[in-house]
């Protein structure tokens, strides 16, 4: 985990950036991952863990409707998580949020399915450019492993967005 969370921080460095999180299946470690790395504060604003259903409509305004169908674990969850810590943070430039089906008792279909959002601010547009890319952790592992393996993920794909904030915005 540390040497994403190095790259991510020597990007956010490197274009003044500043990031904020929103994570449901990994319950702040992407977060923590991150502030394990000296001098982050600079950059890092925080984040929130919205772990259940109840709290992603009460800290984010999911809506209900969304949550139900298509569920929490969807692509459209996950954008609209990234969008709108993005919107209660005007300091960041930069949001990354996850959701996902872990384990235990996840609905065989969606057993390890995980959705990763980013949103960043663009200066041309009030709306955010937002990425979203889903991934499938193996079934076998543990839900520590799985965690684990989903924080690589979304520093990870953090990283590729944060090269790409690098060009025109």
């Amino acid at each position: 985990m540390s040497t994403p969370a190095r790259r991510v921080a020597k990007l956010l460095k490197t274009g003044d950036l500043k990031v904020v999180f929103a994570e449901s299946c990994t319950g702040g470690l992407v977060s923590g991952a991150l502030t394990k790395i000296p001098g982050i504060s600079a950059y890092h604003c925080g984040g929130v863990v919205v772990y259940r259903n109840e709290t992603k409509q009460a800290y984010l305004n999911i809506p209900a409707a969304l949550l139900a169908n298509p569920g929490p674990v969807s692509r459209e969850v996950a954008e609209l998580m990234a969008v709108r810590i993005l919107e209660r943070t005007p300091e960041a430039d930069i949001a990354a949020s996850v959701t996902g089906h872990l384990g235990p008792n996840a609905p065989p279909a969606l057993d390890g399915v995980v959705f990763v959002g980013i949103a960043r601010r663009r200066q041309s547009s009030r709306k955010p450019l937002v990425a979203v890319k889903q991934f499938r952790c193996q079934r076998a592992d543990s839900r520590v492993a799985r965690q684990r393996w989903v924080v690589g993920r979304v520093l990870e794909f953090l990283e590729e967005q944060l090269a790409a904030a690098k060009g025109p915005g």
